[in-house]
């Protein structure tokens, strides 16, 4: 059976397709059809099943009650953790959530702001790779809601819900150095996206803090699983002294854990280890690894509110969001004790 559209709809109550439109967008008071017309239009269109476009409706209207959410990576446990809180809340209060990874690739996200745009999208909440300043810029000039999460851009004056990462991994290196720990790696992406840099500055400023000198191993984002576990391995290799490591992305840290089973070390015997953004996984490994926890929900929550608010008010106050975290202390970072 062929697809009804507005116009069939139309003609099997004998109005138009304006009358039709305005029942469907809530207006029929305020244009005065009247109840029995209403009736005949609300019926018809549940007993023929017909679904209006929302697309081919914000082209009408201006609105399709559809937020873009554009994030790195939906695989990634963090990120798809936060979309599906966003969804059904969002769900909850009558909008729906279309989403889509930018594996942190710039081009493939300003196509992806482009095609959104274009589908008149009412709102947009983006993870953003470095190189679209002037696209969520674009955004912000056309009144077109958008909030950033996980990262910002300090030169863009604009809605963010972000963690302290700096004092994050302060706390998170302290621990180490507390639990007996001297000689303590970084290994970290070689992003110079800001949430990492803070996650950098937090680990150099609390190693010379502590009279030692900072041991960094930077992977690129775009490295393979397996060569990131190769990087890890030859670094370890050559810095034997190394009696920590904190991982500045769960993913690294996955791929550490990889390395040290490769090189037969032991956790926390040979490398005590911490973990930047908690997973299930880690609380089940054995030894668990201690990890930093992000508030996902509260993210997730204050991300949708500030969407709707920016979309269902004339008041643009912006909102700037810094929550904390919580370090989640399990085996991989307490020394044993040997009897």
């Amino acid at each position: 059976m062929a697809k009804l559209s507005i116009k069939d709809i139309a003609q099997r109550c004998n109005t138009s397709i304006t009358t039709v439109s305005f029942v469907l967008n809530g207006k029929a008071d305020e244009k005065r059809i009247s109840v029995e017309l209403k009736e005949k239009i609300l019926k018809t269109i549940e007993d023929t099943g017909y679904k209006q476009n929302q697309f081919a409706r914000g082209m009408r209207t201006g609105k399709t009650n559809i937020i873009g959410l554009i994030i790195e990576d939906i695989s990634n446990a963090f990120f798809s953790a936060v979309a599906r809180i966003i969804e059904e809340d969002a769900y909850k209060r009558g909008y729906k959530i279309i989403y889509c990874s930018t594996d942190d690739n710039t081009e493939k996200t300003k196509e992806l702001i482009k095609l959104f745009v274009e589908r008149n999208l009412d709102g947009y909440i983006i993870t953003p790779p470095k190189g679209v300043e002037d696209e969520i810029q674009s955004l912000i000039d056309r009144k077109i809601p958008v909030v950033l999460f996980d990262r910002y851009f300090p030169g863009l004056e604009t809605d963010y819900v972000v963690v302290d990462n700096f004092n994050t991994s302060k706390k998170a290196v302290q621990h180490l150095f507390d639990s007996g720990f001297e000689h303590i790696a970084l290994v970290t992406t070689s992003s110079d996206q800001n949430q990492m840099l803070e996650r950098l500055n937090g680990y150099e400023k609390t190693i010379l803090e502590n009279g030692k000198e900072p041991k960094i191993l930077k992977i690129p984002f775009t490295c393979s699983p397996e060569q990131s576990v190769k990087e890890i391995v030859t670094y370890l290799k050559e810095n034997k002294e190394v009696d920590a490591i904190f991982f500045s992305t769960n993913y690294l840290a996955f791929k550490g854990l990889e390395a040290i089973n490769q090189l037969k070390l032991t956790i926390p015997d040979d490398f005590a280890v911490v973990a930047f953004d908690d997973q299930d996984f880690f609380r089940i490994y054995n030894p668990s690894i201690t990890a930093v926890a992000q508030p996902v929900r509260d993210i997730s929550l204050k991300l949708i509110d500030i969407i709707l608010q920016k979309m269902n008010s004339e008041e643009k106050l912006v909102e700037k969001v810094v929550l904390s975290t919580n370090l989640i202390v399990r085996d991989s970072s307490v020394k044993r004790c040997i009897k």
